[in-house]
């Protein structure tokens, strides 16, 4: 079995804490992601809102190197992938198959030929938005005005599409979710989201936008921030489970998967510390009499199946 985390904030955690990738006090290395013998990581190159907009393309470039330079120095224990035969190939000597994403596209600056040169660095995803308006979308923060895709927005995911890459809906308005739906002629992901029907913060996906992007062959990955599990803002393992399973009851198995946040979120639910805790929600899976078959899709299969269709 391969698993597939579809979103971590790692790379920024290590900046900030002058650490390395390899063993460290965050939610997430690669001693730990190695235990699970075959592991797909994205990690994301998070453009906080500081850096926006005159230096965003900048921080991103920053991220991006630091990858390649954590990459350099433990070689042994991971690879960037860019296509599904290279994450099956790394995955296979039990590397751990790195997959580079950008969450915000203010790093674009408004310009598509910073897409192709992203591309070419190995990106290979990007959340469209964060919370905010950018050149591209609004985010959930400003949704009030009713704004989407703008027309730059509707080029950045039709040069994605053509790229192959993937686009991300985590973070966009509710608007911009069904302007990206209506344009991507490609399966498309909600990388780290919920569904607003347990919980109703905002970064969650109605049952209608579940259902769509069931239907558009995309995955969601569930979100482990307590903040998004339920509305206390404390959460166990079990209300994972209690997202998996109304999502699955909606839209069937094939739309599902696990977008951690890891390293981005302040805390986590009970019994969930890192990502070595993460075989405890796919045990509780085998005591609801999930199958084997059902817990492969949600643990991986899902995820690389879009990146198989995609890449």
């Amino acid at each position: 079995m391969i698993y597939v985390d579809a979103h971590c904030d790692t790379l920024t955690k290590i900046m900030e804490l002058n650490t390395n990738l390899y063993e460290n006090n965050c939610h997430v290395d690669l001693k730990r992601l190695k235990k699970y013998g075959s592991h797909v990581q994205f990690f994301a190159a998070f453009i906080e809102p500081v850096y926006c907009h005159a230096y965003a393309m900048k921080r991103a470039i920053q991220i991006i190197d630091r990858l390649y330079e954590e990459i350099k120095a433990y070689g042994e224990d991971i690879s960037l992938c860019t296509s599904y035969e290279e994450i099956v190939s790394t995955a296979s000597s039990h590397k751990v198959a790195a997959l580079l994403s950008i969450e915000g596209g203010e790093a674009l600056q408004g310009d598509l030929s910073a897409l192709r040169m992203f591309y070419k660095l190995g990106v290979r995803s990007i959340c469209l938005t964060w919370n905010h308006r950018n050149e591209i979308a609004d985010g959930v923060s400003d949704s009030e005005s009713g704004g989407g895709l703008t027309p730059f927005g509707r080029e950045v995911v039709k040069n994605m599409n053509s790229l192959g890459m993937l686009v991300d809906v985590s973070h966009i308005s509710e608007r911009g979710f069904w302007d990206v739906l209506d344009i991507s002629r490609a399966p498309v992901i909600a990388s780290h989201s919920n569904a607003r029907k347990l919980c109703s913060h905002k970064r969650n996906l109605t049952d209608e936008q579940i259902l769509a992007l069931s239907k558009n062959r995309g995955v969601m990955g569930i979100n482990l921030y307590p903040f998004f599990l339920n509305d206390r803002g404390a959460a166990s393992i079990s209300e994972i489970i209690d997202h998996i399973e109304h999502i699955v009851g909606l839209a069937g198995i094939d739309c599902i998967g696990i977008g951690a946040d890891f390293d981005g979120v302040e805390c986590t639910p009970e019994g969930i510390g890192g990502v070595q805790d993460m075989e405890k929600v796919f045990n509780e899976l085998l005591k609801r009499n999930y199958s084997e078959d059902w817990i492969e899709k949600i643990a991986g299969g899902n995820f690389l199946r879009v990146i198989k269709e995609v890449f």
